[in-house]
């Protein structure tokens, strides 16, 4: 999102008080909207963009100053049904540092120093370096060693009594060890973890799910943590999975009346996890502005494998008496700063949304940006990971939207700006044949995702198909990896699978790294590999659904490849192990012309295998029947043990469920035994295994 230049409009006092005017309504508004209704439309880094702005403006005219000026206070007001508490030493607020670079921990030391009149060759200051929790601040209270009162932060003079609900968060203690001062107020942050987060979110779609109005999900932990702090009724807070980190303190009783007595702001954060508030572990000293700029650098690079959000450190001069022999600037305390990392939030414009067709045929819809600068790059696409997730945050072209990056994960559309919106632009729609081959796009039921179904035609799934084919359980071609494969469909040498059986010498060997008996061998192997099995073969063409076990029962139930391709989705669900969804994969598969061509094309490059006619239709004792196989047999291999019930119908699985039929179980059998025991599936040993496999010869 663009603001105007204000600067460049200003005339004379009316149009810059004017002006003025306008970006504190504006401000106060995405105040209200982040503080009191816990609904934020503006990422951090764009309400701090627009508050430097004003600061600037009203430095150009000072003599406009007004005493409602979110310049001149510290944040929102405090909700009406919520009783109101002045907090006996203001809850003020820190400066930022905006400069995500290393320099900006250079920036804060050099400035301490000069406050203190120090020279070059002083020693270095000591400092406090501790996360920037992107939570909610809480005052806590405590009078003759019990939890008195629990008050946000509001406007830093006056904040809301939420005692109830923080007393539902398990980690603040509602008593104090008797050495505790008979005055104590603790502030830190409460926020949810990650895990929680998702947890929470969970429960709110199956709840909406289930028809239950007046539900919603969380954009953030943040946002949710201030929800639950803020519910009317305690139990429903108690709900919700909330933690707190101490960091500093308030009102305490001072030493000469009996308080005590700290040197550094160190010193006092130890005494508080003495006494039972949880303190960061990631807090540090920090000894000059090289300690600080590891610190900020370490703490980025662990950022995103954290439990919780922060969005920057706080850097804070230890030695108290040094704190207050710098004191206080207007809203600020000069001994502390908070060194920002890059935002990982920005407002952006969507100029289009494509879609992507991935390795596998999958369908992603993505979002194409007006480049913005989030997360330390600049961003121009964003997943919209498929079209019901497209649909729900109701993205549209021409929308202005909140884009997040998070470290190497793939930037996303938070949510759109609705009174952003411009006429009503068309809502997606998820397109019904591939953009990149043009093969029939299709989404099975109960799956949020469309793919495309021309497999081997596909050029966006071209290297999938042939390392799918070359693999060791299919036709295998030895030799034939990903970084071979990678060289020649990048070269342009091969486009589909036929084009493995064209390769010739010199074309191989003209490649990185590949000596001639390298070509040689490569060759040979794929001529070694036309000599394959119809289950192989099957198996290699990677129809979705189609394993192994459904290849082999394919085979054994038609006989001939030309059978496979032909046979209705009835004929189909007569094989063993075939229901309708792999029915119906299977049909897809063979009615694109595309497939069926590459079929033909591998026939005459001199692909072949043995055909028969179909296996007599007999009753097999171990048809329709699961088996999982855990822990290692005395006598049988896991694959000759898969091998003899796959012959006797029966089929294998990976994982055990609700639908499986027997567990057989050797020596050091692990978690699908107890899963199997869990669930009330029998288990089996190898004898009894063999038993159930003689009835069925």
């Amino acid at each position: 999102m663009t603001t105007p230049d204000l600067f460049a409009a200003e005339r004379d006092d009316a149009t810059a008080m004017a002006h003025l005017q306008q970006m504190r309504q504006t401000l106060h508004e995405h105040a209200h909207r982040y503080y009191v209704l816990d609904a934020p439309t503006l990422p951090d880094a764009e309400y701090d963009r627009l508050f430097r702005q004003l600061q600037a403006l009203e430095a150009r005219h000072p003599e406009l100053v007004t005493p409602d000026s979110p310049t001149q206070r510290v944040g929102g007001k405090s909700l009406a049904q919520f009783a109101q508490v002045r907090h006996a030493v203001p809850m003020l607020s820190i400066r930022t540092e905006t400069d995500t670079e290393a320099s900006g921990a250079e920036n804060f030391d050099a400035r301490i120093r000069r406050e203190l009149g120090l020279s070059p060759t002083d020693p270095a200051i000591g400092y406090v370096a501790e996360p920037k929790f992107d939570g909610l601040a809480m005052n806590l209270r405590y009078e003759q060693g019990v939890l008195v009162q629990a008050a946000t932060r509001g406007d830093g003079e006056v904040g809301e009594d939420v005692t109830q609900n923080i007393r539902t968060i398990g980690q603040i203690p509602l008593r104090l060890p008797t050495e505790a001062p008979p005055v104590l107020e603790v502030r830190g942050e409460v926020y949810m973890r990650r895990d929680d987060f998702e947890a929470l979110n969970e429960r709110q779609r199956q709840r909406i799910a289930a028809g239950e109005r007046g539900e919603k999900t969380f954009v953030n932990p943040r946002n949710a943590a201030a929800g639950a702090v803020r519910q009317l009724d305690p139990a429903v807070a108690a709900q919700r999975p909330l933690s707190f980190f101490a960091y500093g303190l308030g009102e305490v009783t001072p030493p000469e009346a009996g308080g005590p007595v700290w040197q550094t702001h160190f010193e006092l954060l130890q005494n508080l996890k003495s006494w039972g508030f949880p303190v960061s572990s990631l807090v540090k000293l920090a000894q000059g502005a090289a300690e600080l700029v590891a610190y900020y650098t370490s703490i980025g690079a662990q950022r995103d494998g954290l439990g919780f959000d922060i969005d920057g450190v706080v850097y804070k001069v230890n030695r108290l008496a040094l704190q207050r022999q710098l004191g206080f600037v207007t809203r600020e305390p000069r001994w502390a700063v908070a060194h920002k990392f890059p935002a990982q939030e920005m407002l952006t414009t969507v100029l289009a949304i494509d879609v992507q067709v991935g390795r596998t045929g999958k369908l992603t819809p993505v979002a194409k940006l007006a480049p913005v600068f989030v997360g330390g790059v600049t961003v121009t696409n964003a997943t919209l990971h498929n079209e019901d997730e497209a649909r729900r945050k109701d993205v549209r072209v021409g929308d202005t939207v909140i884009v997040r990056r998070a470290g190497d994960v793939i930037p996303e559309v938070v949510s759109v700006l609705l009174d952003k919106r411009v006429d009503d632009p068309a809502i997606f729609t998820m397109p019904r044949q591939c953009p990149v081959c043009g093969s029939a796009a299709l989404r099975e039921e109960g799956e949020a995702d469309y793919r495309c179904t021309g497999g081997l035609f596909c050029s966006a799934q071209r290297k999938q198909a042939i390392l799918h084919f070359a693999q060791r359980r299919a036709v295998e071609v030895e030799g034939l990896g990903e970084k071979l494969v990678d060289q020649l469909v990048d070269a342009g040498i091969i486009h589909t699978l036929p084009d493995l059986y064209r390769l010739g010498f010199t074309a191989l060997a003209k490649l990185a790294r590949m000596a001639d008996k390298s070509a040689q061998n490569i060759l040979d192997a794929l001529e070694k590999s036309k000599q394959t099995t119809l289950p192989r073969f099957i198996f290699g063409l990677g129809i979705r659904h189609v394993g192994e076990a459904t290849a082999k029962a394919l085979a054994r139930h038609f006989g001939k490849l030309d059978a496979i391709m032909d046979a209705s989705e009835e004929n189909l669900l007569a094989v063993a192990d075939v229901g309708p969804i792999v029915a119906q994969s299977i049909r897809t598969f063979f009615d694109q012309t595309h497939n069926r061509e590459v079929v033909e094309q591998l026939r005459a490059c001199g692909v072949t295998w043995l055909e028969g006619e179909p296996a007599p239709v007999t009753a097999q004792p171990l048809s329709g029947q699961t088996f999982v196989l855990t822990g290692t047999l005395p006598t049988l291999g896991r694959e000759e043990a898969k091998a003899l019930i796959e012959a006797a119908g029966g089929k294998v699985a990976g994982s055990v469920s609700k639908k499986t039929s027997f567990v057989v179980a050797g020596a050091e059998a692990g978690s699908k035994l107890d899963k199997a025991q869990e669930l009330g599936v029998a288990v089996i040993d190898e004898s009894r295994l063999k038993e159930m496999l003689d009835g069925a010869t």
